[in-house]
């Protein structure tokens, strides 16, 4: 069964800092054709739209369209600091594969 990707304390608190609820504004994630391997990530704050699915916790919402939801299935959306820098990460369990800058993967 697929269910919804998950969205960690983390990735909420992100938003939090940067106030993207206050803005009207929610972390998009969604999946699109491109990218070294196939499909690739887009990830940016926009508003919520009517067919998205809503993913709330501590305020803030992520949202994902109905057509990147299959792809998005059982994934978990995190953010982490690293030494190249503070990013939005997808932890996809559908990906067969992915590239090294993260955003790109295939099925």
């Amino acid at each position: 069964m697929n269910l919804p990707p998950k969205v960690t304390e983390r990735a909420f608190a992100r938003l939090s800092e940067i106030g993207a609820a206050q803005q009207g504004k929610a972390l998009r994630v969604a999946v699109e054709g491109g990218g070294c391997s196939g499909f690739q990530y887009d990830i940016a704050l926009d508003a919520p739209a009517e067919d998205d699915l809503i993913l709330e916790g501590q305020g803030e919402k992520v949202v994902v369209d109905s057509v990147s939801l299959p792809f998005l299935a059982n994934a978990t959306i995190d953010f982490t600091e690293e030494l190249i820098g503070a990013r939005f990460v997808i932890d996809n369990p559908n990906a067969t594969s992915s590239c090294g800058c993260g955003t790109s993967f295939s099925m």
